[in-house]
């Protein structure tokens, strides 16, 4: 084990151990996520008091990172790691991964907050990051959770728990935000330096490496987003100390997926002005894209130097979404039907309001070129089935144009579509068993995400329609 991020100067981190919790249970691991370090499940299982943060392994350099940032679009100032702790990082195949440990205790960073995490949005984190990989959408990952019954106050009492994340790393647009603001370019630079050596290298060779780096992970956020999109994803909390400087989702809290359609969906209680919507999330990513620009304007040297980088965002953004939505469609990327394709996604967008946003496209893969037997389980997911029956006919039409074969575009369809999402009624039915003791639920969504594109006939109602009590269910920043 190392820690790279401890080589910067003391002023970038606090050094500290984590606070320990009584009498720790393991709830759940991820044995793929075991796997990239070299692991499995049984040695993680041995591992409790280091999962939990009772105790730190050999070589640890745990630390508190701090970074500043614009939460809802309002400079927030001073923030920082104010429930984790960085512990270190460790060699794997895919390069260098570093563990943090979440919920593990008061840092100088957590404000008015205990440095706690709840066993609720520790199961919401564990089973979304990896849910989000195997969606193949960039994310951190998650290791492991494990709790205790120390009681912490939200909006009532609820129990502790740990999550171990892994990630590349976790530097933030916020973390070049801080020295920004505090006119320290000096720190500034260093971050930067550190950044572009570590994960960009071949920047190194540009005429303008720190233009080259804004201009990287404005491409990497915009594809990122593009996937949020493709998915119906909705992240929740988009503030610029939630941004990951490599474009990997970072920091779950209350996230949804799109279930009935309607763009305008904010998935957070908590956002009441609806700033972090489906709609607004391409935009927000823009605006967060430009918060970093201005951090990083006193490296990058001129004003029209950063506007380039960043004119590179809707082109990226563009160009990635469509390739993601032709593919769910099942259709080529054809320029000659370019201005078609454009009509025909705008108007499926349309015609979705209130549809279950997965199944609609899971279920397109039923269509047939030739004729309409192949729509009636589609079908059935419309009220108003005369728009559907009009907008499959177009549809049609253009499979015909590119000589379609039913077969194997419904097999390609079925391996970008999913099958499986982490609905919020999913999340919460296995988190009520989770806080009686039983992981049984946890165990088994998690094993049913994993595999999202498969079939899983012995799990066909983890795909079914949210039952109406869902409806009810809200998540916030508490979350």
């Amino acid at each position: 084990m190392d820690n790279s991020f401890a080589s910067l100067p003391p002023a970038f981190y606090t050094r500290l151990m984590p606070t320990p919790l009584p009498s720790p249970y393991l709830v759940s691991v991820s044995a793929p996520a075991a796997q990239l370090l070299g692991l499995s499940p049984s040695d993680l299982a041995a591992s409790l008091d280091i999962l939990i943060g009772n105790a730190v392994p050999d070589r640890a350099q745990p630390l508190a990172a701090v970074y500043s940032g614009h939460q809802f679009g309002v400079w927030a100032g001073q923030l920082g790691d104010g429930r984790a702790i960085l512990f270190g990082d460790v060699p794997t195949a895919q390069g260098p991964l570093e563990l943090q440990w979440k919920g593990a205790g008061l840092t100088p960073y957590s404000r008015m907050g205990d440095g706690r995490a709840v066993l609720r949005s520790s199961i919401r984190e564990f089973l979304c990051s990896e849910a989000m990989h195997a969606l193949g959408v960039p994310t951190s990952r998650a290791l492991s959770v494990a709790g205790s019954d120390q009681g912490v106050v939200r909006e009532t009492v609820e129990t502790s728990a740990v999550v171990v994340r892994m990630a590349p790393s976790f530097v933030r647009f916020g973390s070049f935000e801080h020295w920004y603001y505090r006119q320290k370019n000096d720190e500034l630079k260093l971050l930067a330096d550190y950044v572009i050596d570590r994960f960009y290298p071949a920047l190194r060779q540009a005429e303008n490496p720190y233009r080259g780096l804004l201009e990287e992970v404005t491409r990497r956020t915009a594809h990122m987003i593009a996937h949020w999109q493709a998915v119906g994803f909705m992240h929740g909390v988009m503030n610029t100390d939630n941004m990951s400087i490599l474009g990997l989702t970072l920091d779950y809290g209350p996230y949804g997926f799109m279930e009935a359609f309607d763009a305008n969906h904010i998935c957070n209680h908590t956002d009441q002005q609806g700033r972090y919507s489906y709609a607004n999330q391409p935009q927000v990513g823009h605006w967060n894209c430009y918060a970093l620009a201005q951090a990083l304007l006193p490296l990058i040297g001129e004003v029209e130097e950063t506007q380039a980088a960043l004119d590179v965002y809707q082109p990226e953004f563009a160009a990635k979404l469509d390739e993601l939505l032709h593919a769910k469609l099942g259709l080529q990327v054809l320029d000659q039907h370019f201005d078609t394709d454009r009509a025909l996604l705008d108007d499926m967008f349309a015609m979705l309001s209130g549809v279950d946003f997965t199944l609609f496209f899971r279920r397109l893969s039923g269509v047939r070129a030739a004729d309409a037997s192949g729509d009636e389980a589609l079908r059935d997911l419309f009220i108003d089935r005369a728009a559907f029956d009009a907008w499959a006919e177009r549809y049609r039409a253009r499979l015909r144009a590119e000589q379609s074969d039913d077969a194997a575009r419904a097999l390609a369809m079925n391996q970008v579509n999913p099958k499986y999402v982490l609905r919020n009624y999913l999340a919460q039915v296995a988190i009520e068993k989770a806080q009686n003791k039983d992981f049984s639920e946890v165990e088994r969504l998690l094993a049913v995400l994993q595999r999202p594109y498969d079939e899983q006939p012995e799990h066909e109602h983890y795909a079914a329609l949210p039952p109406d009590w869902a409806s009810h269910l809200e998540v916030s920043c508490s979350s």
